[in-house]
């Protein structure tokens, strides 16, 4: 019995861990960037392709991406034509080690198809 729930516990725990940027994108990110509109910011099907365009290799999509939003410049933006259209995204008090998570989980989710949190709005 011992042994069983402290499986359940791992696996739960590493359910959790799989779904923690998507946790965080979710709570977060989508109040300006719907999955697939856009409205108030581009939105994060757009954000993906260009970084993707970019940035292929997942280690520097997540790099370039999680500085860019952690300290937003329109010297270093890969999408000026949104921020001439929505303005500069403000600077958010989030830690870096979040961001990272957040954009792991943009690089991976392709959001043109039903995942994790889909919503159509």
């Amino acid at each position: 019995m011992k042994r069983s729930f402290v499986s359940m516990l791992m696996l739960c725990t590493l359910s959790f861990a799989d779904s923690m940027g998507g946790l965080l994108f979710h709570g977060n990110c989508v109040t300006c960037h719907y999955e697939l509109q856009e409205k108030s910011a581009p939105s994060m099907m757009e954000v993906r392709k260009r970084y993707l365009q970019a940035f292929p290799q997942k280690k520097e999509f997540v790099k370039y991406l999680s500085e860019w939003v952690h300290k937003p410049s329109k010297e270093h933006s890969i999408m000026l034509d949104a921020i001439q259209k929505h303005g500069l995204m403000p600077q958010l008090a989030y830690e870096k080690d979040v961001l990272e998570e957040i954009a792991a989980y943009i690089y991976e989710t392709d959001f043109t198809k039903t995942h994790e949190g889909f919503s159509t709005h």
